[in-house]
């Protein structure tokens, strides 16, 4: 009879157990839109270059992206609704291609990652390259 217990005492744990990881939910990924930069890539490294090209350009996630409409304190990371979105697109694409192209020595490293030429170099901390 004590045999018995034990293997009720644990069914019912393991029943728990399977119950508290069936309730779980799996972490929800904000919704990306990413044409350029990798679809793999991390959280972290995707906000370490945005605010990368924040600084680079002086500005904040608002020249780039636009507020949600139903909640207005919140970026909608993925919508395209914000032309100069396309234009940070082309940016980024004539970069890569200038450090594929001339720098890319480091043949592990994507060309997306590298930072060779990059924002920083024209802009120097302005929305607009200054015309030198």
């Amino acid at each position: 009879m004590n045999s018995k217990k034990k293997w009720l005492v644990m069914a019912g744990c393991l029943g728990f157990v399977i119950l508290g990881m069936a309730a779980v939910k799996a972490p929800v990924q904000k919704p990306r839109n990413l044409k350029v930069l990798p679809p793999d890539i991390s959280d972290a490294r995707l906000d370490s270059i945005m605010q990368s090209w924040n600084k680079a350009l002086g500005v904040n996630c608002e020249f780039c992206h636009v507020k949600k409409k139903i909640y207005p304190g919140d970026m909608d990371y993925a919508s395209d609704a914000e032309p100069m979105k396309e234009n940070a697109r082309d940016m980024l694409r004539m970069t890569i291609e200038i450090n594929r192209n001339h720098f890319w020595f480091d043949k592990n490293q994507r060309p997306e990652y590298l930072h060779t030429i990059n924002c920083k170099t024209c802009h120097r901390g302005e929305p607009f390259p200054p015309e030198d």
